[in-house]
């Protein structure tokens, strides 16, 4: 959901776990969130972000698979 500081309160978000990888709004007005890190912080980093901006969310697609370790930071993509 855009419009609504998705991006920046999840930047704040991850900034309190071991995650990295980035945000960015899409064309279609959906957002796309990118994360790695251990399992444990990333459930927690996404619990929080659900209980955080959850009333925005309408729906989540989830796809898993190995890190990658090609982020550094956590940061705001712009398309």
């Amino acid at each position: 959901m855009q419009g609504v500081g998705f991006r920046f309160t999840a930047r704040r978000i991850a900034g309190r776990f071991h995650v990295s990888g980035y945000v960015q709004n899409l064309d279609d007005g959906r957002v796309l969130l990118v994360a790695e890190g251990p399992a444990d912080e990333l459930d927690q980093f996404l619990a929080a972000t659900a209980r955080e901006l959850g009333r925005h969310i309408h729906n989540v697609e989830h796809a898993a698979g190995p890190a990658r370790g090609e982020f550094d930071a956590f940061d705001i993509r712009y398309a």
